[in-house]
């Protein structure tokens, strides 16, 4: 059941704005959720995947939930209070605010965790950016990805864009780019001062959810300063049908951050200082929980506007200090039972952008960026285990990852109905670790640890990879209510941290690597290549040519062919009939077609705006050597809904279709899952500066299967039956949130 309920005038207005030329109509259609347009060259964005928080448009990427500059300013004048309206999201975790993006998903993880999913490429193979930075995890199980160090709550922008991403949103990486960005400072008019902020309670049935959030702004037309702060938490989820609870979902999460602005002319600095704590994260697909996680960050962000164009400088740090075990629902987290692994981490990064107009019809970009990721995972001996002591195990040690990256990108509009896009990109990733060491390097329960860290030890370990990625893009318009992309993408990935240094070769070792959820353990390789993608897709959109818009559709099929992609080949089995895996380079190609449309059923005064809704994904994965699926492939899925707004209410009935899954990656033992469909309902009311949101998810209490689950491993402790990872039941969700 999609956990997004927007405004729903907005929701296919937004997509739709790319033929919507007359802003102030666009402000009329989008009442609850303002929309901007940035001034400057329609770049195309091939296969763009732009939830209705951003729109597919040539433009850049665009800040929804906040007004535009001029629009904030005027109503802070005129009432000197403004809240900035928030998605109206009843989740907790960021990454859902994505749901509904064409050939986007999730595969799960814990519950403010989950991992993001682009035409099948997933995680790692998907930059994440979050206020301009890539941010990578900091876990052997990639608990802590980059989205979840973001409350949704406080979210301006984000962005989905899959495949065939310009070489200005990053590189080191296959499938796509997510862009997260917080709002910006506010600021008063001039001679004003302004104070606003905004407070929202969540409420969850199943699990006993809740949360809250909120934030406060005190500027000036110079400065401004802003706090916000959130909490999260719910206990383990009921599985639909069964109405049996699944081991491993229960969650607590605190966020604070404040945030400096400093604006004067066309120039703009933003600061921001935070700290997230999670004191435990159940994880159901696998073997640890997380029982610490905190970070705290500096980000700061500088744009400025020169005549000869505009420029955008970035830069943070982070340090996570990371602790895994078990929690009592799998029968860990005391001195003598669990498994304690810590996790130390720092990263420093630069990105740098100007933007410089060559004429009228001609924008050139060029940009620098730098990632420093250092990290320390080392797993304490456990009191009394022979097989976990008496020494330490060092799995990364002194490690560190770093990225240097240029970029050049020539945006050009050769015709009125024709424009193009070419990017180059280099990418220089610089890997190394120190010498490591197991629990133990004498006795037989050891010595397959022992001899792997010897060899280890002896190998030469550092590692340089030099990339390219290219882009070219073309955009035409043949008609005002038709428009066509197409292009050709070369993209590139080097290895992360595990997959290359991640040397045990005991059971119990290799079990503890690993952030598919399958169960299986997984051995690095120190010789691996990387990943090369060559990805060609069209994107067509058809639309009423009549300026209401009554009826829109787009189709997106994609093609990708990837060199050395980063599989799996088998070492050895279980006793469970799970397996250790190693990594190893393939050949593997991915097709598939992703489409959406809506046609509006009435728009009369009396009876609001209705409007019937859909969308379909499709992708199939194979890997050319041994001819399996490729692991974590959604099925084919889409959804159906019908959207109605009157007025200051707004109401929805949906189905998620998801079909059975049955192309699997059986070298993992990936699990087939059964086609579902679910049932939603759900509504808004707004009135004044008080919004109300309510959904009843899963209304049939349907009971169902994640195909993207893995396995549930925190079932499986307690039942010793392995299988498939359950869905949530029927749940009532509903926040509040109340604007100065």
């Amino acid at each position: 059941m999609p956990a997004v309920c927007l405004c729903w005038d907005s929701l296919w207005g937004v997509i739709r704005r790319d033929w919507i030329s007359d802003q102030s109509r666009m402000w009329t259609m989008l009442p609850h959720y303002r929309t901007r347009t940035d001034a400057g060259y329609a770049r195309p964005c091939l296969t763009a995947l732009f939830f209705t928080l951003t729109a597919f448009s040539g433009a850049s990427a665009q800040d929804v939930l906040s007004p535009p500059d001029s629009v904030e300013s005027a109503k802070a004048e005129q009432l000197n209070v403004i809240g900035i309206r928030q998605p109206q999201t009843t989740s907790a975790d960021t990454a859902h605010l994505l749901d509904h993006a064409l050939g986007y998903s999730t595969y799960s993880a814990g519950g403010v965790s989950a991992l993001p999913v682009l035409n099948g490429m997933a995680d790692d193979r998907v930059a994440t950016l979050v206020d301009g930075m890539r941010i990578d995890a900091a876990c052997p199980n990639h608990m802590n990805p980059a989205m979840s160090y973001v409350d949704p709550d406080s979210v301006s922008r984000a962005v989905a864009i899959a495949g065939i991403t310009p070489v200005s949103l990053g590189g080191d990486s296959i499938g796509g780019t997510v862009e997260i960005e917080r709002k910006d400072p506010l600021f008063a008019k001039t001679g004003n001062i302004l104070v606003t902020g905004h407070v929202r309670g969540d409420y969850r049935s199943n699990g006993g959810g809740s949360g809250a959030s909120g934030s406060l702004t005190v500027a000036n037309d110079m400065f401004s300063l802003r706090y916000t702060a959130s909490y999260s938490h719910a206990s383990d989820y009921q599985a639909g049908g069964s109405g049996k609870q699944v081991r491993s979902t229960e969650y607590l999460s605190f966020n604070h951050a404040v945030t400096l602005g400093v604006k004067k002319a066309n120039h703009l600095l933003a600061l921001t200082f935070g700290q997230q704590d999670i004191p435990y994260e159940g994880f159901p697909n696998q073997y640890m929980d997380m029982t610490n996680n905190r970070s705290t960050f500096v980000n700061g962000k500088y744009k400025g506007d020169f005549d000869w164009g505009t420029l955008d400088v970035r830069g943070s740090w982070q340090r996570v200090t990371h602790v895994m075990d078990m929690l009592s629902d799998k029968g860990g987290h005391s001195a003598t039972t669990g498994m304690p692994m810590n996790t130390d981490a720092r990263t420093a990064t630069y990105a740098i952008k100007a933007t410089i107009p060559l004429g009228l019809k001609h924008t050139l970009k060029l940009g620098s960026s730098f990632d420093h990721n250092g990290l320390n995972d080392w797993w304490p001996p456990l009191q009394g285990s022979m097989m976990m002591g008496p020494g330490t195990y060092h799995n990364i040690n002194n490690g560190h990852r770093d990225r240097l990256g240029h970029f050049a990108e020539w945006d050009a509009q050769w015709l009125p109905r024709f424009s193009t896009q070419l990017g180059v990109r280099n990418d220089l990733v610089m890997m190394n670790t120190g010498k490591v060491a197991p629990y133990s390097w004498t006795g037989m329960m050891a010595m397959a640890d022992a001899m792997a860290a010897e060899r280890f030890n002896q190998a030469s370990r550092g590692r340089t990879d030099v990339n390219f990625d290219v882009t070219a893009t073309g955009r035409w318009k043949p008609l005002d209510s038709l428009s066509i992309e197409g292009g050709y993408a070369r993209k590139t990935r080097s290895p992360n941290l595990y997959e290359r240094y991640a040397w045990g070769m005991g059971s119990m070792a290799t079990r503890m690597i690993g952030w598919f959820g399958d169960g299986n353990g997984y051995v690095g390789n120190l010789n691996l290549s990387p990943e090369v993608a060559n990805t060609a897709s069209v994107t067509v959109e058809w639309h009423d040519p009549n300026p209401t818009q009554r009826w829109d559709l787009k189709i997106q099929p994609f093609y990708t062919y990837t060199h050395n992609y980063i599989n799996v080949r088998r070492l050895s089995s279980f006793s469970n009939g799970l397996s250790m895996l190693g990594f190893v380079n393939h050949n593997a190609q991915s097709y598939g077609i992703n489409a959406s449309g809506s046609v509006r059923l009435w728009d009369r005064t009396a009876y609001g705006r209705g409007e019937l809704v859909g969308n379909i994904n499709w992708v199939r994965g194979v890997d050319l050597v041994t001819h399996s699926g490729l692991y974590h492939q959604m099925p084919a899925n889409g959804l159906i809904g019908l959207h109605e707004t009157y007025e200051n209410w707004t109401g929805r009935v949906e189905v998620t279709l998801v079909k059975s899954k049955d192309t699997v990656d059986w070298l993992r033992n990936e699990p087939r899952t059964p086609g579902y469909a679910l049932l939603g309902l759900g509504g808004s009311y707004r009135w004044r500066y008080f919004t109300l949101n309510a959904e009843l998810a899963n209304v049939l209490n349907q009971r169902y299967y994640l195909p993207l689950g893995g396995l549930s491993l925190g079932d499986y402790d307690a039942t010793g039956v392995l299988g498939p990872l359950p869905g949530m039941g029927r749940s009532f969700n509903m926040n509040l949130t109340a604007a100065f």
